[in-house]
């Protein structure tokens, strides 16, 4: 069950990320998932570089923190392919 909600949440802040970065029209769900649990991820380290608290469970803060990172990378992203 902690699995599914963990896709639920990384899903939530991949959307949310796209819908910031206009990128909406060309990711799929699974693409959400994927860039929520990795800006997760991205997000935690860089605020622990701050010296402040990363993912912290399932609340405000971690999916703010999800979608900080999942934007980020969304961001290298197209520096990347503008650049290929």
């Amino acid at each position: 069950m902690n699995i599914l909600l963990w896709i639920l949440f990384g899903a939530l802040a991949g959307w949310i990320a796209s819908l910031v970065m206009k990128n909406d029209a060309s990711q799929d769900i699974l693409m959400d998932i994927v860039m929520g649990i990795a800006g997760a991820l991205v997000g935690g380290f860089l605020m622990q570089l701050f010296g402040v608290p990363g993912v912290t469970g399932f609340n405000l803060y971690s999916l703010l923190v999800a979608v900080v990172g999942a934007s980020i990378l969304i961001y290298l992203g197209r520096l990347l392919r503008r650049s290929a």
